[in-house]
């Protein structure tokens, strides 16, 4: 059996892998689902080195992971990161909303004004809030749609709007994080295997590993395995490595101008056919017809 080593949890960065106004721009603001299509709903661990960021759920479940700690949540919710804490999520496919990323200098400059005390232990702890029928939280939604929409614009004061938009957010995100609910607590060790097994999925999934050889590769049973995977996100080991093959699939349809045939070759499948036969059992679309539906 090999032995574990640490595993460097990567940092993502949006305006490279994503879009480039994310690299251009102080504060930038997406809507979930169109993050999830390129990244898959399944997003393993990771963290965005100075950045902070606010995910809003309106619909939807989410099975999240804030360095630690896990959560069980049900929209309407947010959940806000601070720079560099490693963070993980699974999402049903009907969870929508948004996804706000800010600079971390601009966020203190935008809150300058308020206590350090008060400040400063909630720019650096993570938390998971499910939001109740309140004015504030009626209003965050309302405020992240205008901030939208600003963003995606070229009005005259747009920058102004967007930071004045942005203070107000992360004010009533402030306000409505008194409300974190509770965490449920897991082994450090299960843990420490789920999020292994899900950056050998990143490093493999093109290969095809078998389950035997990621229990290999970590030191544990498949069973073991399995178990973990069922406890941690409610799914089988099995279908987190289908997962990440279907969001490459997708991703290379909608996004690349290669052949079906050439883009299953490039996931690592032998027979083009196979490959769209698998494809056609997980999405109920063919990989032709669904690069024509979303083109």
């Amino acid at each position: 059996m090999a032995q574990n080593r640490p595993t460097p949890i990567p940092n993502i960065n949006i305006g490279k892998v994503y879009d480039s106004r994310y690299g251009e721009s102080d504060i930038n603001i997406e809507a979930f689902g169109k993050l999830a299509e390129f990244f898959g709903r399944n997003m393993p661990v990771h963290r965005h080195d100075r950045f902070f960021q606010l995910h809003y759920l309106a619909s939807g479940q989410i099975r999240l992971y804030l360095e630690e700690q896990q959560y069980l949540a049900q929209a309407p919710l947010f959940f806000f990161t601070p720079p560099t804490v490693p963070h993980a999520f699974i999402t049903e496919a009907d969870a929508e909303g948004f996804v706000l990323t800010v600079r971390q200098e601009l966020v203190r400059q935008l809150l300058h004004t308020l206590p350090a005390p008060q400040l400063e232990p909630w720019l650096m702890q993570p938390a998971c809030v499910e939001l109740q029928d309140e004015p504030a939280a009626r209003r965050l939604p309302l405020l992240l749609g205008l901030l939208s929409e600003e963003f995606m614009g070229e009005g005259r004061g747009r920058e102004a709007a967007m930071q004045g938009l942005t203070q107000l957010i992360l004010v009533a995100a402030l306000r409505l994080s008194q409300h974190a609910g509770p965490t449920a607590h897991f082994r450090r060790e299960d843990l420490q295997i789920f999020h292994r097994f899900n950056a050998l999925i990143e490093a493999h999934y093109r290969e095809h590993w078998s389950l035997w050889r990621y229990g290999e590769a970590m030191g544990v049973t498949e069973s073991r395995l399995n178990d973990i995977c069922r406890r941690m996100a409610d799914l089988p080991s099995k279908r987190l490595i289908h997962d990440r093959l279907l969001q490459e699939a997708r991703r290379l349809l909608i996004f690349s101008a290669s052949s079906v045939n050439e883009i299953a070759y490039h996931l690592g499948f032998k027979d083009p056919a196979y490959f769209s036969r698998f494809f056609l059992r997980e999405t109920g679309l063919k990989p032709s017809d669904y690069r024509r539906r979303n083109s």
